[in-house]
């Protein structure tokens, strides 16, 4: 335990303070992680068209959901150096603001989207049969009308994670996922609507997420003191520092995982099994990457605050403990999970022909993300919340396109490695990404942003 304190105690925050943003951030993730698994085991019951189209289409929200992440990062860290610097009234201001810049965003995202679902799913996903396609236009309007309500919820989040309300946001999440489970066993499992019952989960939970999330906010949240008249009025000093960290990132996300969504493509024209073999495999994935995507959401409140007090060596203090703390719990939880894959996998009820395929995937990934994922995912993270933004998204865009997108459609498809040469070029963007965020952050010009 002392050497816990040690590596996590510095002038900014002290262990006992990281560990209780850490824990709940983390059951929040495992949470999530574990109703995601179990409702991609539900879906599978409808067959392999249901849990492809659902594939399919999450490629696509994950593509537009980025955006308010985006934006909502972009108010975290700016609420975070504000907390940090001890001003808690522009932190409350500037938490209005990006409430309202998401809102604006993700309706304008919704309308469009129903408006041209066809056209959008038949010019990135037409060569997928007819069933799938079917059941994916069903499943990408009703993941639209969510659209606004998750954003919302997003941006609340992502403002209480920046003055460490992280007890608060574990039951936001514990409201929203379990809402999610609870009516996918009612509209899938007992009612047995398939994709269309996944859609009506979707609504509801976000709708009743968003309210609570809103409520709590204005209501009961003694941290912020955010007024309901700062949302409907823009401010635009405010604004302009939100966006500086939100709009390079949104666009980096918008381009990386655009980049993901041709990747998918590359996928569907293996046929419909090697899509069911990569949702699987990416769902099983998140459970692998749960402790290190913890730290990759806490490292911001972390960071942001430590650049608030201008108190470098404990941003770098702290960075380096994370980094080696992503990688213990890379190496626990893999030679877990890897001890009860068969009991794992059997969840998705797969059929017995491709489980050799989705371990195949597995252990690629069990090997890669122990030495390279860490520097890839929390180092951006940590960085971008010193105000180092440009630079990370450029450096993503690049190995993403060069790498995971180029490397991957040669592997994949022009050398017909298939799943396992897309997979390695994402293992490979992976390293050559994380190196370059490394040299980065040995030097100085990360955290030479003045934003607050």
């Amino acid at each position: 335990m002392s050497y816990f304190q040690k590596q996590f105690t510095g002038k900014t925050m002290n262990a006992k303070q990281i560990f209780s943003l850490i824990i709940p951030i983390f059951i929040d993730s495992a949470f999530i992680v574990l109703i995601s698994i179990l409702n991609t085991a539900m879906i599978s019951s409808s067959g392999v068209a249901a849990v492809s189209a659902v594939s399919v289409v999450d490629s696509l929200n994950i593509f537009i959901v980025s955006v308010f992440i985006a934006i909502a990062t972009g108010g975290t860290v700016i609420v975070a150096q504000y907390f940090g610097g001890r001003n808690p009234e522009q932190a409350s201001r500037a938490a209005s603001q990006a409430i309202s810049a998401i809102a604006v965003i993700s309706i304008s995202l919704c309308i469009l989207i129903i408006l041209f679902h066809s056209q959008l799913l038949q010019l990135l996903f037409g060569s997928a049969d007819a069933d799938v396609l079917a059941n994916a236009k069903l499943f990408l309007i009703g993941s639209s009308i969510s659209y606004p309500f998750f954003a919302i919820y997003q941006s609340i989040v992502g403002v209480l994670r920046g003055v460490s309300e992280t007890k608060a946001c574990l039951f936001l999440s514990v409201i929203l996922n379990l809402t999610y489970f609870v009516l996918n066993i009612l509209f899938i499992t007992v009612m047995d609507l398939g994709v269309l019952g996944l859609a009506i989960s979707y609504i509801v939970s976000r709708v009743l997420g968003a309210s609570i999330a809103v409520f709590y906010l204005f209501k009961m949240c003694h941290t912020l003191n955010v007024k309901l008249k700062d949302v409907f009025k823009p401010q635009l000093a405010l604004l302009k520092k939100i966006m500086f960290i939100g709009l390079p990132f949104a666009a980096e996300q918008l381009f990386f995982n655009g980049g993901k969504l041709l990747t998918q493509t590359f996928i569907v024209q293996l046929g419909t099994l090697s899509i069911t073999v990569n949702a699987i495999s990416n769902s099983l994935s998140l459970l692998f990457q749960v402790g290190g995507s913890t730290l990759s959401v806490a490292i911001v409140t972390v960071v942001g605050q430590c650049i608030g007090r201008r108190e470098i060596d404990d941003a770098r203090k702290f960075i380096r403990s994370f980094l080696w703390m992503s990688c213990a719990f890379f190496v626990v939880i893999t030679a877990v999970l890897l001890a009860i894959f068969p009991s794992l996998v059997g969840l998705y009820n797969p059929p017995s022909e491709i489980v050799p395929d989705i371990f195949q995937l597995i252990i690629i990934i069990s090997v890669a993300q122990p030495l390279f994922w860490s520097l890839s995912f929390i180092l951006p993270s940590a960085m971008r919340a010193a105000g180092d933004s440009t630079f990370i998204s450029i450096v993503s865009l690049l190995t993403m396109w060069l790498f995971r997108v180029i490397l991957g459609y040669i592997l994949g498809i022009t050398l017909q490695f298939g799943l396992v040469g897309v997979w390695i070029a994402m293992v490979a963007e992976w390293g050559i990404r994380g190196a370059v965020f490394y040299m980065r952050f040995r030097g100085d010009k990360w955290y030479r942003h003045k934003l607050v």
